[in-house]
């Protein structure tokens, strides 16, 4: 049996020894990504390994071109809260991938979220049976430790998920890597597919993609090296992000601020580059939107957030202009901590 600990008391196997016999569910975060899908997808084969099957879920859509064509080029099986319908108890265990209960990108399932195994930073505590948390650049790399430690047996599908999981929530190995991730490409990688991976690198950007973009681009604000954007129009998480990440990567720019104006409010992303160690973009967001009546958190090179209609319109005729102002205070006085 695996004998792995992570911030709390039990082992591994004994959430396995909880989890026989019932009908397990391994939920992502909303509007998944690769990363939390091959995590989910990778912890699914683990279990089948034990002999207890499971079922992948989410909530929200699969927004990203990339993380479509992975799910089908990989025959991944994953389920929206609308697919499972009402087959879902109270009494069934879920393990919370990628993601962690009361943060903010986790709807709250009916079922019992006993356990959780995530790279962010924890902003809230919870009592689950068993967690695994662990700052690392991809939380597919906490899975593969799991096949590291007890040399289990890993197919071509699932390593290669992992592997692409890895590569996305790092940008490429160049955001927030550790040697944990190092390691784990490292085992994976000669195991992967690499004809797989090789089409799952092209065609990643659709129309819709590049009005986000244009819209960014003209909106764009710059304060010292700091950039702020507003698309004036609903967009998904995923297109969010990868809009920030676009801005980011403008030489002048080494915060980047991206938000999307929805009918029931903003939702936010901030990147910034991985090399700048003063700067929390997790802590910046938090700081910001929380006093605000909203909510955000993540790592300290990218995060999220998200402030609702009603908070918006409270801050006045220009709620953008207050926004920037409380942002750049953030980032003024919030700091990394070494």
């Amino acid at each position: 049996m695996l004998n792995i600990e992570r911030n709390n008391d039990r082992h591994f196997d004994e959430l396995l020894e909880l989890l026989r016999g019932k009908n397990v569910y391994i939920q992502t975060h909303n509007f998944p990504d690769p990363d939390a899908i091959a995590t989910a997808y990778g912890l699914q084969s683990l279990l089948r390994h034990y002999g207890i099957p499971s079922k992948i879920c989410y909530v929200g859509k699969i927004d990203r071109l990339n993380t479509r064509k992975m799910i089908d080029l990989l025959d991944i099986e994953i389920y929206s809260k609308e697919e499972l319908g009402d087959e879902m108890t109270e009494d069934d265990p879920i393990i919370c991938v990628d993601s962690q209960k009361a943060e903010g990108n986790l709807f709250d399932l009916i079922g019992d979220e006993i356990a959780c195994i995530d790279h962010h930073p924890s902003t809230k505590q919870v009592d689950y049976f068993y967690k695994d948390l662990r700052e690392v650049g991809s939380c597919a790399s906490i899975i593969t430790e799991y096949y590291m430690n007890e040399e289990i047996p890993i197919d071509r599908k699932t390593a290669t998920a992992l592997v692409y999981g890895m590569q996305m929530d790092t940008s490429g190995f160049t955001r927030g890597v550790t040697d944990a991730d190092i390691a784990a490409f490292g085992y994976l990688y000669g195991l992967a597919d690499p004809k797989i991976l090789g089409r799952l690198e092209q065609n990643q950007m659709e129309f819709q993609d590049l009005k986000a973009y244009g819209a960014a681009i003209e909106n764009i604000q710059l304060y010292d090296r700091a950039g702020f954007a507003h698309i004036p129009f609903p967009c998904q998480d995923a297109l969010i992000a990868i809009t920030c990440d676009f801005i980011l990567s403008i030489e002048e720019i080494d915060i980047a601020v991206v938000y999307s104006k929805r009918d029931n409010g903003y939702k936010f992303s901030v990147r910034c580059e991985d090399y700048i160690t003063e700067v929390d973009c997790g802590a910046i967001i938090a700081s910001t939107l929380t006093p605000l009546g909203g909510s955000g958190g993540g790592h300290a090179f990218m995060a999220g957030g998200f402030l609702p209609i009603d908070k918006v319109e409270a801050l006045g005729n220009d709620p953008d202009e207050v926004l920037i102002e409380r942002f750049m205070d953030a980032i003024s006085r919030t700091y990394r901590k070494e």
